[in-house]
């Protein structure tokens, strides 16, 4: 097996990460070559950083407690660090949280080509507004309690990541699949190997 690049996109909520760690344990098991999966998630590290006790973590704690967009140079900071110096030549790669932005996404596309990755996956779990709203409140995560700060979130997941999500699925360079995300998770894993990789075991 070759390496291959996935990159996840959805609403909060919509099970990227539960859906990414499957999709690493399907690749485990049916790569016999045995490469390695470098995984890239930002959320879990922006909920880090912002525990630091620096003047840019303060500024961006504030941020997330509006349920606001983290800015595009300090989330490209994030993750292109964890990038640089953590990355290694001959890895499966699987991206999620990023892109949350058209600019992002270019930035993104950069280090994509920089690094010789062919024809990356882009997976959209598709579910709706009312839909992530329900299940970010039954999570009951501490950033997902307000309904305010999670429709705010949602807000811009429609006014910024939309465009990122159209860029990549009207770029030949990108494989596109789009996912129904409002199912069970045993579902959503069979519809994204069976698109994914033409199997359905």
């Amino acid at each position: 097996m070759v390496p291959l690049t996935f990159i996840f996109i959805g609403r909060s909520g919509c099970g990227k990460g539960t859906q990414s760690d499957l999709l690493h344990k399907y690749i485990d098991e049916h790569d016999k070559d045995g490469h390695l999966i470098f995984y890239l998630e930002t959320g879990a590290r922006f909920r880090e950083f912002i525990e630091k006790d620096n003047f840019t973590a303060k500024l961006a704690k504030k941020v997330a407690e509006k349920g606001g967009r983290q800015p595009d140079f300090l989330a490209v900071w994030i993750w292109s660090n964890i990038v640089v110096e953590n990355f290694t030549d001959n890895e499966h790669l699987i991206i999620d949280g990023t892109p949350r932005s058209l600019s992002e996404a270019k930035v993104l596309e950069s280090f994509l080509k920089f690094y010789n990755r062919v024809t990356p996956t882009i997976i959209y779990l598709n579910v709706g507004r009312k839909w992530s709203e329900a299940h970010l409140q039954r999570r009951g995560r501490a950033d997902d309690i307000n309904l305010d700060e999670v429709k705010r979130r949602l807000d811009w997941f429609d006014k910024d990541v939309l465009p990122a999500l159209e860029y990549f699925k009207n770029n030949a360079e990108y494989r596109f699949i789009e996912i129904n995300g409002e199912q069970p998770k045993e579902k959503v894993q069979y519809n994204i190997i069976e698109k994914a990789f033409g199997t359905k075991d």
